[in-house]
């Protein structure tokens, strides 16, 4: 199999007796700890020309060498998928994600996701960056609508994956959530891991949490909620629907985390027509384009339906 890019380097001595995989992911930019460990357990990583597993503790003068394997053909078929477009060139996509689409082949989900219809756009995405989810370099919940990445060839998925890693990639969401805020803006420092319970959710009390940080701010204010923009410092799975319901004020729709500090939540969302959905959108990304170099940014218009909900909320406002 041909590799699209190789590394070596020397460990030095003061990074001794870490783990390879651990070691590999700090060194490469454009390898996550995960990454490194399938790359290991492939041999496509080897410590002083030898295989070696990921949990082998490196010495003063290894030499650790790898490479990252070309694409390989993915067995999703093309679908012809509905979903928008903000901008496109050879190197990359920014889709603007509609609510309900779910981004990759999963349980459940076998056909009509995004990947099948961009394999439909863009057959020379297959295989980007793996075989199932080829071309995405991030993803979106499913009912989260917005702006998303994908990468149109290898060199531009190493690229944008190492931006997400080294968090120069900015993010920021428009979500409606329960209640009127304790203040303008403010900020969600958290650590988020497994519900201890609840395998299907996240949770602040987990026993093996990472730290998390959501910085967010007010856009509008109405009687029983409000409008926020969201930025994420992290980007832990569910981070943003998790850390605004552990300050009791859950995202609008949001079937797992969206009750309200007093406890009302979802009910209290029928006198003015409750959400079929999260209200949880992401606006806008910038990012460093992985050909140019050249700082982009780009925003995803509100979908209508959190417009409509916008409008029920100041109706429902105006009428009391």
């Amino acid at each position: 199999m041909a590799a699209t890019g190789g590394f070596t380097f020397l460990i030095q001595p003061q990074e001794a007796d870490q783990r390879l995989d651990v070691l590999v992911a700090a060194r490469v930019a454009v390898v996550s700890r995960s990454l490194a460990a399938k790359l290991i357990a492939r041999g496509h990583i080897c410590v002083n020309g030898t295989p070696k597993k990921a949990g082998y503790r490196v010495k003063p003068g290894d030499t650790v060498s790898g490479r990252i394997p070309a694409p390989e053909a993915t067995d999703c078929a093309p679908e012809p998928v509905d979903f928008g477009i903000l901008f496109e060139d050879q190197h990359l996509i920014v889709v603007n994600k509609p609510p309900g689409l779910v981004v990759h082949p999963a349980a459940g989900h076998h056909s009509g996701t995004l990947v099948h219809g961009l394999l439909h756009h863009c057959p020379d995405i297959q295989g980007v960056g793996g075989q199932r989810r080829p071309g995405i370099v991030h993803r979106l919940d499913k009912d989260t609508s917005g702006v998303l990445l994908v990468a149109k060839n290898q060199i531009a998925h190493i690229h944008l994956a190492g931006q997400f890693k080294t968090r120069t990639i900015e993010k920021t969401y428009l979500t409606i959530v329960w209640g009127q805020m304790p203040a303008e803006s403010g900020a969600v420092d958290l650590p988020i891991g497994r519900h201890p319970v609840d395998r299907k959710k996240m949770s602040t009390h987990s026993r093996r949490a990472r730290s998390a940080q959501t910085l967010w701010k007010v856009r509008r204010s109405f009687q029983n909620a409000s409008l926020l923009e969201v930025a994420l410092k992290t980007g832990r799975t569910h981070q943003i629907r998790v850390h605004l319901a552990a300050i009791g004020h859950g995202i609008l729709g949001d079937p797992l985390y969206g009750k309200g500090r007093d406890g009302r939540g979802q009910r209290s969302l029928h006198a003015w027509g409750r959400p079929l959905r999260q209200m949880l959108h992401a606006w806008r990304i910038g990012f460093y384009h992985p050909e140019s170099n050249t700082r982009l940014a780009f925003e995803a218009p509100l979908p209508w339906d959190m417009v409509e909900t916008l409008r029920l909320l100041a109706a429902s406002a105006s009428t009391r």
